[in-house]
């Protein structure tokens, strides 16, 4: 679809949530010096195959005051340096879903740890993730739930033992959700069998890349 003519001004004011899913949109409704007072009450946008969204509209997204949960799905256009600055200026964020992009997971990891100190829920593609990659999550604060899907096929993946080993490192950490094609569940399930009751441990196939990833 082409929403590219779209004033975003059409869209009803007590909007939550807006879904873009595999069509344009015009990118003026991501200017920073766009009126803040529009979509007041909008706290979610999901970014799915955005084909146009880059950097500076990610910077953009600050204009929305009430935003708590974004997700970028297969938006190749942003960089690394990009997510960086952007997270910077959406310091308030408390869920992020970074999947499908041509991003590093240990760069996004090394992003969130650096800016989104508030941050409950992360979900991401596992795509160059490593051990110190992870290792930058220790402590966090307020991150509750983590999610990793993708392929294992690099040898630099941490083991689980590693990933669990951060992750007790926070105190509110209670689900970890392992969406890994090829992964062997026994060894997570051995390992909830040694009195890790505070802790949810998740592991299943991951998802196609045709489904829908904000599920």
């Amino acid at each position: 679809a082409d929403l590219s003519t779209v004033p975003i001004t059409s869209l009803c004011s007590a909007l939550g949530t807006l879904e873009l899913h595999s069509c344009e949109m015009s990118m003026a409704w991501l200017h920073k010096q766009q009126d803040p007072t529009v979509l007041p009450l909008l706290e979610c946008i999901v970014l799915d195959r955005v084909p146009a969204f880059r950097d500076e509209h990610l910077q953009g997204l600050t204009r929305f005051r009430a935003l708590r949960s974004l997700v970028l799905g297969g938006t190749y256009r942003v960089t690394e340096t990009g997510l960086d600055a952007g997270l910077q200026e959406l310091s308030y964020l408390q869920r992020l879903e970074v999947l499908g992009c041509p991003l590093s997971a240990d760069s996004t990891l090394l992003a969130i740890s650096r800016h989104l100190r508030d941050v409950r829920k992360i979900r991401l593609t596992v795509r160059g993730l490593s051990a110190p990659g992870l290792a930058v999550l220790e402590g966090m604060p307020a991150l509750e739930s983590l999610c990793q899907q993708g392929l294992l096929n690099t040898l630099e993946i941490p083991s689980f033992t590693e990933i669990l080993s951060s992750c007790l490192t926070m105190s509110k950490f209670r689900v970890l959700e392992l969406q890994w094609q090829g992964w062997e569940s026994q060894e997570a399930n051995r390992t909830m069998c040694k009195g890790l009751l505070h802790l949810m441990v998740i592991v299943r196939a991951c998802p196609k890349e045709s489904m829908d990833w904000w599920v």
